[in-house]
């Protein structure tokens, strides 16, 4: 009984820790955010209320909903990451001209129109204490809704770089282990 219960327990004892991690965008991958800061985001099933004459129960309902994918990243001196958010947000909101969502959706090589191209794929690596990847949270059809404002002064006598935080919109996302499975 006792050999059992040992069998159950948890084999590698290490904490999970909070600067293990990398985050790499398919749509532009020459584009490396510096990501210093970002999380799994929730989901939430949603609950059905089944009638009794004693008392309503609470019952899994059907449809899943998930939170924002927020990240934190270092901006580059070139501001190439930032402007790759910048441009894709104004294509998708085209505040100028129509232009700016046709080129958003039209391949670069081809020529050809790809709405697909309106989004992207993501993976978020989880790394263990050695900095090997342990798992791996791959977001299906990112977008981004949001990026903030990159704020510059002169007040500061030490050097601070700057990091901005963009939010994404998704489909869903997996949570795999490092050959693609699910865990």
């Amino acid at each position: 009984m006792a050999t059992s219960t040992f069998n159950k327990q948890i084999g590698n004892r290490n904490f999970l820790s909070a600067v293990g991690f990398q985050f790499t965008l398919t749509r532009d991958p020459k584009v490396s955010f510096f990501s210093n800061a970002a999380g799994i985001p929730e989901i939430n099933l949603g609950v059905a209320i089944q009638p009794s004459y004693l008392k309503d129960l609470d019952v899994p309902g059907e449809k899943l909903t998930y939170g924002d994918f927020n990240l934190k990243f270092l901006v580059d001196e070139n501001m190439q990451n930032y402007m790759s958010i910048h441009n894709w947000l104004t294509g998708l909101g085209f505040p100028e001209s129509t232009k700016q969502y046709k080129d958003l959706i039209t391949n670069k090589d081809t020529g050809l129109k790809e709405t697909k191209n309106a989004f992207s794929d993501g993976s978020l690596r989880i790394l263990n204490s050695n900095y090997n990847t342990v798992a791996q949270v791959r977001f299906k059809d990112l977008f981004p809704i949001s990026l903030s404002a990159l704020e510059f002064s002169s007040e500061g006598s030490d050097i601070t770089y700057l990091s901005a935080d963009v939010v994404f919109k998704y489909t869903l996302y997996n949570i795999l282990d490092v050959n693609g499975k699910p865990l």
